[in-house]
């Protein structure tokens, strides 16, 4: 049974300039002592999703149920939820700078987190918070409990949210972004402590990321968001050798490659959609290199694959190499038509403006 599972998941923000549909329909579930990768450009919901599930998202009109030990988190009270978030859950937020308060020693807010839940004396508190700093590899951890959030380094900030999002040892980790503006090595660093605690602990974890290196480390499953939807859902293997949704192939084709020697980079063309005015049928048929008049028309379920009930996909393309060549070139002559519309139009004006 999973630990965590969401179903049909819709969350739309009303604005000046209309409804924002964020989340439409998102379904998935993670399992204890796992971790669910969620991937896809900035836009796509992937943050709003998991925010709306502990309760962050204010002012939204949300459907859909987030089954999680029992109590239905969208349906939850205050209070509720309070007994759940940071005690059952903990989040580790994108930028931990934003998020340690400036005037307050880390110690003493990881004191707070673990008094605010349980009946904890400060020394008590304060021995807890030393063990967590030194369990996320914080040196001399005894000393820098007495330390501003200034005072340390953008790896060392993040390590700091891990420690006081594992105060309580929550069953389920939510990480947003969690090496965002960090350097390579101290990303390895953040992601080798998570592993340690989720091995130590068994904590599921849900990570956010739009990076496809971190994912490949880190996941056992992938789901890859696109317009407030998910376009594909797989084991993390099967998502980077036999992907099927073109989102994901153009995602994967994104990245340098190892053995290339200075080539050019191949960027999915066009932008994401505006969420306010989605377009009909599939999310990405503006974007995408196969599209023909049933996707404009139709918008593709999320369904199995390759016979696989494990891994699904939001295409109504099949997996045969053939069908996705001729859909190329269905979109290479449709491309070229018009730019010679174009270009006759505007030969046409300029002949016009002559005589």
């Amino acid at each position: 049974m999973a630990l965590l599972e969401v179903n049909d998941l819709h969350v739309r923000f009303n604005t000046d300039d209309g409804v924002v549909h964020a989340v439409r329909g998102v379904s998935f579930e993670v399992e204890q002592g796992k971790t669910l990768g969620i991937v896809g450009e900035s836009g796509s919901g992937k943050s709003v999703a998991t925010q709306t599930i502990t309760g962050l998202t204010r002012g939204a009109r949300i459907e859909g149920t987030a089954m999680f030990e029992g109590i239905d988190l969208l349906a939850a009270t205050p209070e509720e939820l309070r007994s759940v978030r940071g005690v059952k859950i903990g989040m580790i937020f994108q930028d931990p700078l934003t998020s340690l308060h400036p005037a307050y020693k880390v110690g003493w807010q990881i004191e707070e987190m673990i008094r605010a839940h349980q009946d904890e004396g400060r020394k008590k508190a304060r021995a807890r918070a030393v063990e967590l700093l030194s369990l996320v590899g914080i040196p001399n951890a005894k000393t820098r409990v007495d330390d501003y959030p200034h005072q340390f380094s953008g790896g060392m900030r993040q390590r700091v949210m891990i420690a006081m999002a594992m105060a309580l040892n929550p069953a389920l980790l939510i990480a947003d972004e969690p090496t965002t503006a960090l350097d390579v090595t101290v990303q390895a660093q953040v992601l080798d402590v998570m592993r340690k605690v989720q091995e130590e602990f068994g904590t599921a974890i849900v990570l956010i990321t739009h990076d496809l290196g971190v994912i490949a480390e880190m996941a056992d499953d992938v789901i890859v968001m696109y317009a407030g939807r998910v376009m594909e859902k797989a084991p993390r293997r099967d998502l980077f050798y036999a992907n099927h949704h073109p989102y994901t192939e153009g995602l994967l084709a994104s990245l340098p490659q190892r053995n290339s020697s200075g080539g050019r980079l191949l960027p999915i063309k066009g932008s994401p959609p505006s969420m306010i005015n989605p377009p009909q049928g599939c999310p990405f048929a503006p974007r995408c290199p196969y599209v023909f008049n049933r996707c404009v028309e139709e918008t593709p379920a999320l369904v199995p694959v390759f016979r696989r009930e494990d891994h699904l996909s939001a295409c109504f393309l099949s997996g045969h190499q053939a069908e996705r060549e001729q859909g190329k070139e269905q979109m290479r002559v449709a491309l070229l038509e018009e730019a010679q519309l174009e270009s006759a139009r505007l030969e046409s004006a300029k002949l016009e403006g002559i005589a």
